[in-house]
């Protein structure tokens, strides 16, 4: 992984990963450790070295590839019909990517000063009062440095001592921006099992966090800083608990920070971080090229993973030639910052080397929400197929330019998507990068339709339309989707947002909100999705005022000030209705505009002010005669009467009770009459209740022969 730091001393043995098999091969049994020969240390360097540890030696008869840089690039870009890599070098791949390890070992003298810190006693406790708040350990570093490898292993050591639990939280986007603190709060809130109000602010989650975390033992890992303010504004009161923090520089504001700034690796070290990817072998039978390779890396972990992924994928060239191609590189302007220097080469030594086709699919990753992809989103940035993306992926890894996240998904490393970015500027055309963006929302589109298509009862319409879609986007079961969609919520919500900010493909934008939008309605309760819903519906908005949709506008007013009413926000809500309200007449749509007054005098009745709610449900009411709407006509009787029995006006109330029965008969609604009888009989009014009551009790009488004479009729059918 790109970001790793290790040290060999008292390595546990990396856990190798299993591949999926290539397309149209037969699964293959978990490669065997191999057991090096005890000669090995004794053979001489040939140029030609033995297969890493766990790989199987070529077959016999093929030969064996050239080593001078023209025939090896040129057999690197050869490719089947349809495939990123040809056969061989895909077989290749898959076993060096099984042979990456998950594990770290190593930084030892950082991670004994990073405990050490821990247990030293702080500035409020050497003046005598208790902390505050948790204590910060502070990560510092270059990109590529390891620093997050190291905050996971200390994380990962120290788990036992915090019984409340790990938290974590990264503060930056892909893009390098800060991540809104008000969004990681309510992530941090949703781990935690605590219910977060939609549409609260970044206060408001904030001291709720605080409040979660008060009196606890938990562990938080704040992972790429941007800035002190981040940090501080998350840091719990609970000096129990402990923060730690990764960034690239001091968090200078945060009181009571423990730096540990990160330089490179030690020989010892970079060599065997080397050896996880290259094979042992390799490095036993030329350590000085070894060492040349670790000097030319910088012991930059990022740097020497890179060089021995470019080794692992292959197996027939020597240490010798991964030092000789990064100093045949020519010189760049990235070349000038020193610190970045070795990072800069490697990837371009590593990313120089793939077939234009894996590189082109490299290069778009980047245009996947957080860096995070999956075979089926890859296939659709490149247009290729699922299991030549999945082979793509696996191989980018056994490069060391992706880190594997389990189960089918990956993650570009932070630091190489500046890198990536810069290569997709100059070697893409904007339209190319459009049409590949526009690809990925359409799968995504497609995968959420699925998603809530399976929701749906077996034997539906809907599941009968689920299983004529494509099988790569079928869900077996509402169970398997639901899991799919919560696994991939955060990825789909960033790819919402970013699609919204974009503002090139604002169509696809708004299908992919909406599509979100009903998944979540089909796999959660209203209370539970509506913090999402609540961005969601402010996404909407900013499309629909961007793009002088009023309709939409109005729609997405009139979904926020509901989620505002519901979360006790009434003022809000009722600013976000007459907002509505002005865009649906602006629009001269008749549905939002009678929605709109409709919840006006909704909010009204709700602040208490019973007169002007009397007013605008009689808007409402005119709107709605005027368009023949029966039932909404009803329930605005209903309305009326109820605000004109809490003034007094029990003149109006009778006629508005009289009224919305008669309207309950007219639209076949036996509940709605029944209802307004009651409140007749309330109201003093017993001889029109009992009316109501009978033409109630006849309406659903007649509504049970038609349903019995429909469903007695299939039956002889």
């Amino acid at each position: 992984m790109a970001e790793q730091a290790v040290d060999t001393d008292g390595a546990p043995t990396p856990q190798r990963r299993q591949p999926p098999p290539a397309a149209g091969s037969q699964p293959r049994p978990a490669p065997r450790r191999a057991t090096p020969s005890p000669r090995a240390a004794d053979r001489p360097a040939t140029g030609r070295a033995e297969p890493p540890a766990g790989q199987a030696p070529a077959p016999a008869g093929r030969a064996e590839p050239p080593l001078d840089r023209q025939a090896s690039d040129r057999q690197a870009s050869e490719r089947d019909a349809g495939g990123l890599w040809s056969g061989a070098t895909r077989a290749v791949l898959f076993a060096a990517a099984a042979s990456v390890g998950s594990g770290f070992a190593g930084r030892r003298r950082e991670l004994l000063a990073l405990r050490a810190d821990i247990e030293r006693a702080g500035l409020d406790t050497l003046a005598g009062r208790k902390a505050p708040r948790s204590r910060v350990l502070l990560i510092a570093g270059r990109p590529g440095s390891g620093r997050t490898a190291l905050a996971e292993e200390l994380v990962r050591r120290l788990a036992e001592d915090y019984p409340d639990g790990v938290l974590r939280a990264r503060l930056a986007t892909s893009a390098g921006d800060p991540v809104p603190l008000e969004r990681t709060a309510r992530d941090l809130l949703a781990v935690l099992g605590v219910k977060v109000v939609a549409g609260a602010d970044e206060d408001e989650l904030c001291e709720a966090l605080r409040d979660a975390l008060a009196g606890k033992r938990a562990l938080l890992l704040f992972d790429d800083a941007v800035g002190a303010e981040q940090v501080d504004a998350l840091l719990p009161d609970a000096p129990d608990s402990l923060v730690v923090a990764v960034s690239r520089g001091p968090l200078t504001g945060v009181p009571d920070v423990r730096p540990c700034t990160l330089g490179g690796l030690d020989v010892s070290a970079a060599i065997g971080l080397l050896a996880q990817y290259a094979g042992a072998t390799r490095i036993t039978v030329d350590p000085t090229a070894a060492q040349s390779l670790v000097e030319e890396c910088g012991g930059q972990p990022a740097a020497l993973v890179l060089a021995g992924g470019w080794l692992a994928a292959r197996p027939m060239a020597s240490v010798a030639d991964a030092v000789k191609r990064l100093r045949e590189l020519p010189p760049t302007v990235g070349d000038q910052d020193r610190g970045a220097r070795p990072l800069a080469r490697a990837f371009r030594l590593a990313y120089e080397a793939l077939p234009p086709a894996a590189a082109r699919l490299l290069r778009l990753l980047v245009l996947a929400p957080g860096g995070w992809a999956d075979p089926h989103l890859a296939s659709a940035l490149a247009g290729c197929s699922v299991p030549d993306a999945e082979a793509a992926l696996e191989g980018f890894v056994a490069h060391g330019l992706l880190r594997p996240l389990g189960q089918r998904q990956y993650l570009v490393p932070g630091c190489l998507v500046p890198m990536l970015r810069a290569a997709l500027r100059a070697q893409e055309r904007p339209a190319e990068v459009e049409l590949a963006g526009a690809r990925m929302l359409e799968r995504t589109v497609r995968q959420l339709h699925a998603c809530r298509l399976a929701a749906e009862p077996p034997g539906s319409a809907a599941r009968r339309k689920l299983a004529g879609m494509p099988r790569p986007l079928r869900f077996p079961s509402s169970a398997a989707a639901a899991e799919w969609l919560e696994s991939r919520l955060p990825v789909l919500l960033e790819a919402a947002r970013l699609a919204v900010e974009d503002g090139g493909l604002d169509t696809l934008a708004r299908r992919l909100v909406g599509a979100l939008t009903h998944a979540l309605g089909a796999h959660r309760s209203a209370e539970e999705a509506a913090p999402e819903l609540y961005g969601l519906h402010r996404l909407v908005l900013d499309v629909a005022r961007r793009r002088d949709l009023p309709v939409e506008e109005a729609a997405a007013l009139l979904n926020l000030g509901d989620l505002d009413a519901r979360a006790g926000r009434v003022e809000e809500s009722l600013v976000r209705y007459k907002h509505a309200l002005e865009a649906a007449r602006e629009a001269g749509d008749p549905y939002t505009t009678g929605r709109s007054l409709e919840s006006i005098g909704c909010t009204y009745e709700d602040l208490g002010d019973w007169h002007r709610a009397a007013d605008w449900y009689g808007r409402a009411l005119e709107l709605r005669l005027s368009r023949g709407d029966r039932i909404g006509e009803a329930r605005l009787y209903e309305r009326l009467g109820a605000v004109h029995s809490r003034t007094g006006q029990w003149g109006e109330a009778l006629r508005s009770w009289r009224a919305a029965g008669a309207a309950f008969r007219r639209a076949g609604n036996p509940q709605g009459a029944l209802r307004a009888a009651d409140a007749l009989d309330r109201l003093g009014d017993p001889g029109a209740a009992e009316a109501h009551r009978r033409a109630a009790r006849r309406l659903a009488a007649r509504q049970r022969s038609t349903t019995y004479e429909i469903s007695g009729g299939s039956a002889e059918d």
